[in-house]
């Protein structure tokens, strides 16, 4: 019974490491965007600012997609069925 409470903590401080990773990517996403958006307006007409927005904006997508449990790649639970399997398999 210890074991699987010790393994349901790990999990789930795993998962809050992942989720607050996320936010502090999204804080830092809008804070530099927003200096990057001033600095595009203060020195040119071209809206150059767009090009690390949307490409930094791909990268986040992929990050909320991955935290939140929508693996394009891999798909849903790949991770934990890869484990089952291995251990199901004596893999280790």
């Amino acid at each position: 019974m210890q074991n699987l409470n010790e393994y349901k903590y790990k999990k789930a401080k795993k998962r809050v490491g992942e989720i607050k990773s996320f936010y502090s990517h999204v804080i830092v996403y809008v804070a530099v965007i927003s200096i990057l958006v001033l600095l595009n307006y203060k020195t040119t007409n071209f809206p150059w600012v767009l090009f690390p927005a949307l490409g930094w904006g791909l990268g986040l997508l992929g990050h909320g997609l991955g935290t939140f449990g929508h693996n394009l790649v891999l798909g849903k639970n790949w991770e934990e069925r890869k484990i089952k399997e291995l251990m199901e398999n004596n893999e280790l």
